[in-house]
């Protein structure tokens, strides 16, 4: 089964944001592994796009500065395949920066069937109910009854009340 993530897009209509919700599957993309720049100009992410060409040639400018020549497409190959793992997440960090929303993460074997889950999800529970964000939420701070004394510990941990 995959995890796709769904996005929905900023509007305050429940019907646009169902039906204008993107659908993004979480795992390694083939295609920005072996084209990056232009997988990431084909989703409109100008930005990564640019960061991905000058990661690739910087890479081999660098290598050819330090007289490592044969260096020079394994660093390529190993920006092309941080492109290939991370292309997902950076369209959906792109789509946040646009104002979309994260409903959450459905598990599918295809497209199709994640967005027959998603909407029996919302016919279930009610347009306003969604499972939590794929994303973890922030720590919180530790209540001041486990914060440490201030006095010297062994090791990793320091116990409240003891010296």
């Amino acid at each position: 089964m995959t995890v796709y993530v769904v996005m929905e897009p900023p509007s305050q209509d429940r019907r646009e944001r169902v039906e204008g919700a993107v659908f993004i599957r979480d795992g390694f993309s083939f295609l920005a592994f072996l084209l990056p720049v232009i997988w990431l100009l084909a989703r409109r992410l100008w930005l990564e796009a640019l960061a991905a060409l000058v990661l690739i040639v910087g890479a081999g400018i660098a290598a050819g500065w330090a007289g490592l020549g044969q260096a020079a497409p394994l660093l390529s190959l190993l920006v092309s395949l941080y492109f290939g793992l991370e292309s997902n997440g950076l369209r959906i960090a792109a789509l946040r920066r646009r104002g979309w929303s994260e409903w959450g993460p459905v598990e599918a074997r295809d497209r199709e069937e994640a967005e027959l889950r998603y909407a029996a999800a919302l016919a279930g529970e009610g347009a306003e109910e969604h499972p939590p964000s794929a994303t973890p939420a922030p720590a919180a701070a530790r209540p001041p009854s486990i914060r440490p004394s201030g006095g010297p510990a062994l090791g990793l941990f320091s116990y409240p009340g003891s010296r």
